[in-house]
């Protein structure tokens, strides 16, 4: 029978850069999502997306990226111009398959459910499962395009994970990861994202409450929901609707710039 640890390591830091980009470290292993660092700007791409807020501090200022886990490259406010340039400077970069291919490079693309292995400075090895992700409401899939999530496995695919949603809305998919995962900490892309209209693409404040009953045993992250006009419900929002709930205990808030350590 294999000893399986039955948690993460202690030494987890998260820095929110901003919007989706978060510096994550374990075990000495530098975790960068959704690179985002342009300045304020309007986008148009189809969709005109307006940046409000710059990010906390630039590339040049990183830690060397042992990986960057890139939830879709399709949109600018999960990769801009700015990630885009850094995205060669990163050891590894794990994205959608379709994304993979329109980025070219040493990208690599992942299906959901896909997995490959990682080992930290410390010695232990992760296993990174892209995990699905629906970018909006049913049918909306042709129109978003491909996105994927992350679960970052201590030891095997059994072991201590750290779940992070990419660009989602709750749906089967998610509860599917609750299911086959052991989620002590779930990072979830949230604000409730309305570029289109009256539906939203990103995880509203009744998703995140559904994905903390279904992740049970894990702390929440909220990030995503800040410095983009398209989003329609902060930070703030959501740990009251928590506070509301008697789980406000379970949501960690992070400040842009600010290092926390997670421990569980």
């Amino acid at each position: 029978m294999t000893n399986r640890p039955d948690r993460l390591p202690a030494d987890i830091t998260a820095t929110l850069i901003g919007g989706p980009t978060a510096l994550i470290n374990i075990g000495g292993l530098n975790l960068l999502t959704d690179p985002a660092f342009d300045t304020p700007q309007a986008y148009d791409g189809g969709v005109r997306l307006v940046k409000l807020t710059g990010p906390a501090f630039g590339p040049d200022e990183l830690p060397p990226i042992d990986a960057v886990l890139l939830s879709h490259d399709q949109h600018f406010d999960n990769l801009d111009h700015a990630g885009r340039a850094f995205l060669p400077k990163a050891g590894r970069v794990l994205t959608t398959k379709v994304g993979a291919e329109r980025l070219g490079g040493l990208t690599e693309g992942l299906a959901p459910w896909q997995s490959v292995d990682v080992v930290t400075p410390q010695g232990q090895r992760l296993v990174i499962t892209a995990a699905p992700a629906r970018h909006g409401p049913h049918g909306f899939e042709p129109i978003s395009g491909d996105v994927i999530g992350f679960i970052i496995s201590l030891g095997d695919e059994k072991g201590p994970s750290l779940y992070i949603s990419g660009d989602t809305v709750w749906f089967e998919g998610v509860a599917e990861v609750a299911r086959r995962f052991d989620v002590r900490l779930a990072v979830l892309f949230t604000g409730s994202a309305k570029p289109r209209g009256a539906f939203h693409v990103t995880m509203d404040a009744n998703d995140a409450i559904e994905a903390a009953a279904a992740f049970a045993n894990a702390t929440i992250v909220a990030i995503h929901n800040e410095g983009w006009e398209h989003f329609t419900e902060t930070q703030e929002q959501l740990a009251q609707a928590f506070g509301a709930l008697g789980i406000a205990h379970r949501l960690k808030v992070l400040e842009k710039g600010v290092p926390v350590e997670l421990t569980f």
